[in-house]
């Protein structure tokens, strides 16, 4: 097990950002919450403050840190199999396919309860991704077709949605609308414990990513002349990131652009040569729970969806990517 210090310490100073932007998420609203009434509630003693703070802001802050750190990883993960900075679940179709899964189901009522949302977009997500893959296998996987086929895949999903939306009831078309967006208003330990448990599950294989992904960052001749079985390699690194973004979207709806710029902000961080998984998942959390508690305080009493926010935040971030990425040196990325 190699340590890079730059790595380390970078992970150190994001866990105690993601602390402090937590506890600040905890105390900020509509209602002040001093850090001391906020830990006396943690502790149980009750108070005051046991609906807005146990209730309401802690579930939901975790859940932003689980859904940011599972967004964090899948995009580091499926950036690397393609070796493409532009990569990312959602740019991919994982997103719009567990928005069509979720559409379907409402419209053809197969959905029993609400509670039954997460797991039809999880397997919606898991679908479009393996047609993706399909569809862009030709005697091995090409970066540039895998994220071409992703964003078509992406674009027709999106119109089977839209086309809905366009012809269903005004019920209907607004609760889809609302899950559209991506929010985790109204979300909590419901969604927060079975993410959680997705992430406690795949550590193991998380920490064999971990050392795939350094020769994957060679050339594919390279890494089979190390003994690296590159297919097997990718195939298992795109699924286990799909799994991952699809929970995520699961749990609390697209969110976009967490996974496609954690990663890279996280790999500038720590000057490393490959995607920092650790740094990666932690700058998914700090990014997230930062939005939402954006999102929640910018235009009072409204909320803003946090969707709607990483996407205002992330649109000029992908145009400089297709810009060129730093001092606009080279060319785009798909190209």
């Amino acid at each position: 097990m190699l340590l890079h210090r730059r790595s380390a310490a970078v992970v150190a100073v994001l866990l105690l950002l993601l602390a402090g932007v937590m506890v600040l998420s905890a105390c900020v609203g509509q209602t002040y919450v001093s850090p001391g009434e906020v830990w006396r509630v943690l502790r149980g003693h009750g108070g005051p403050y046991d609906l807005i703070v146990g209730e309401l802001r802690v579930p939901r802050i975790v859940l932003g840190a689980l859904v940011g750190a599972a967004y964090g990883l899948s995009g580091a993960l499926v950036q690397t199999v393609t070796r493409n900075p532009l990569a990312s679940p959602d740019v991919i179709g994982v997103g719009h396919g567990a928005a069509a899964a979720t559409v379907l189901a409402l419209a053809t009522g197969t959905v029993a309860s609400p509670g039954a949302l997460p797991a039809v977009s999880v397997a919606g997500g898991l679908g479009a991704a393996a047609l993706v893959y399909v569809l862009a296998w030709r005697h091995g996987m090409q970066p540039s077709r895998f994220v071409l086929t992703g964003v078509g895949i992406g674009v027709a999903l999106s119109a089977v949605v839209q086309l809905y939306l366009t012809e269903s009831e005004l019920g209907a078309a607004e609760q889809v609308k609302l899950w559209l967006t991506g929010s985790l208003n109204g979300r909590g330990w419901e969604q927060a414990v079975p993410l959680a448990w997705i992430l406690l599950l795949a550590l193991p294989a998380l920490v064999w990513a971990n050392r795939a992904l350094r020769p994957l960052g060679l050339d594919p001749d390279t890494a089979a002349a190390l003994g690296v079985r590159v297919h097997r390699t990718q195939l298992a690194l795109t699924v286990l990131g799909v799994i991952l973004a699809a929970t995520a979207t699961g749990a609390a709806g697209p969110i976009g652009f967490v996974a496609l710029t954690a990663p890279q902000l996280a790999r500038r961080l720590t000057r490393t040569p490959q995607l920092p998984l650790a740094a990666s998942a932690l700058t998914g959390s700090v990014i997230l729970v930062a939005a939402d508690l954006a999102a929640r305080t910018l235009m009072p009493p409204l909320e803003i969806p946090v969707g709607a926010l990483t996407a205002l935040v992330g649109g000029p971030y992908l145009l400089w990517l297709l810009a060129g990425g730093p001092k606009g040196q080279g060319r785009s990325p798909v190209l």
